[in-house]
């Protein structure tokens, strides 16, 4: 073989080497969500694409039936070729054939692998949907191959019960990861970015990490006065009020609205807690509904207020739609004082009823032990502490300190949590 036919017949080896590293790269690693966005806009290669993904065996096979079959090609055409006219100008076989060897692998690691491979990466799908048919055409021309190394292939993986079928399913921890290098690439805002995990965040959180507990709900016995609830409306400016049987909240019989009441008071009418005309039906929640369950039901019964029951039908708290969006918006939608306030760089001061979901959040610890037993951040250093906390206990945990700065009787109503120095 001449040097001009063998130099042509390497470089036709080169450039399928090249078309098949590009297009292995590029169909394997492009992205199902832009490829589908690319269907939708015209793009009917993208469907192929995404098909070959979905099926993978034939392309997998020729790719490497292509690429071994290439790689013995160019050497034995090299070593054949190209070595005698080294030969000639080095005087020593051996080391002609070391030369024609080195020149030929480079070559082709470069040209044929390490470059097309680069250029596949950087440009996935429009790479990926521009060779897809060039290789379906090399599929249908191994066709025979195929068939033998596939079918062989397929027989190991079933013996050994491996599925190779590939899974593309969007998991909540991958659309995280999306937002986050979204926000660090300045695509999405601080503020939506924040919002967007707000929304996912709404799935894991049970009302109860948002409710006025209890302690703090605001109620009426059947027989209060007009006097005394007028009184009560005014020192607690809330829009709804639980209206009880025998001043017990396990007795609840409905809930009535300040404004109606106080409406019907300025009128100088005849005001009654039980009336029909003033007295709504309560709407009651399990515990154990998430915030995005109960914003759900809140839809689907035009409610915007609900009383929150556990398993021994006990009232354990109440939520509004307004709670709920809180989560959603953050400081978008209330004006209170914030639960968590940031010192200096490394200290917080954090309320006591503060959701653990959100200290966290602010904190930036990815968990904390036996999440599940507790509900705010009272309830951690309770479980921490194994006993009733009091003023000045702390307890230490990844890197931070967690002292408790105020009390109330029985209940947290303040921590100093710390950051440590990083040490070197």
């Amino acid at each position: 073989m001449s040097l001009l036919t063998a130099s042509i017949f390497l470089l036709l080896l080169l450039a399928l080497s090249a078309f098949v590293s590009a297009a292995e790269i590029a169909i394997a690693a492009g992205r199902k969500i832009k490829l589908q966005i690319m269907a939708k806009e015209g793009d009917v290669r993208a469907f192929d694409v995404l098909k070959m993904q979905e099926h993978p065996g034939s392309f997998i096979t020729v790719v490497q039936v292509v690429l071994n079959a290439v790689a013995i090609s160019a050497g034995a055409v090299g070593e054949s070729a190209i070595s005698p006219y080294l030969q000639r100008l080095v005087n020593n076989e051996a080391v002609s054939s070391v030369i024609s060897f080195v020149v030929i692998t480079s070559s082709f690691s470069l040209l044929a692998d390490l470059m097309p491979r680069r250029l596949a990466m950087s440009n996935t799908e429009t790479i990926a949907v521009r060779l897809v048919r060039p290789m379906m055409l090399l599929i249908f021309l191994f066709k025979p191959v195929i068939w033998v190394f596939d079918g062989a292939a397929n027989v190991l993986f079933k013996l050994f019960g491996i599925s190779t079928i590939r899974q593309d399913d969007m998991t909540p921890e991958d659309i995280y990861a999306v937002m986050d290098a979204g926000a660090e690439a300045g695509v999405l805002k601080k503020q939506e970015h924040h919002l967007i995990e707000n929304i996912f965040d709404m799935q894991e959180r049970t009302v109860t990490s948002v409710m006025n507990p209890r302690e703090n709900i605001v109620y009426f016995d059947t027989q209060t006065s007009t006097e005394a609830v007028v009184e009560v409306m005014i020192e607690q400016p809330h829009n709804k009020f639980l209206v009880c049987h025998d001043d017990d909240l396990e007795h609840i019989i409905g809930y009535v609205e300040s404004r109606s009441f106080l409406a019907l008071v300025l009128n100088q009418q005849e005001v009654s807690l039980t009336d029909k005309a003033l007295l709504k039906p309560a709407l009651f929640v399990p515990d154990t509904l998430s915030l995005f369950e109960v914003l759900e039901m809140f839809k689907s019964t035009g409610a915007d207020f609900a009383v929150i029951v556990n398993e021994y039908g006990l009232v354990v708290g109440v939520i509004t739609l307004k709670d709920v969006m809180s989560i959603v918006m953050g400081e978008l939608v209330t004006m209170e004082e914030q639960a968590i306030v940031q010192r200096t760089d490394n200290s917080w001061l954090i309320d006591g009823m503060t959701p653990i979901e959100d200290v966290v959040r602010a904190l930036d610890i990815v968990n904390l032990p036996r999440s599940q037993n507790y509900e705010t951040i009272s309830g951690f250093m309770m479980y921490m502490l194994r006993k009733i906390p009091k003023k000045t206990d702390t307890i230490e945990y990844a890197n931070y300190r967690f002292e408790i700065i105020a009390t109330d009787n029985l209940k947290i109503t303040q921590l100093l949590v710390t950051k440590f120095e990083d040490t070197v």
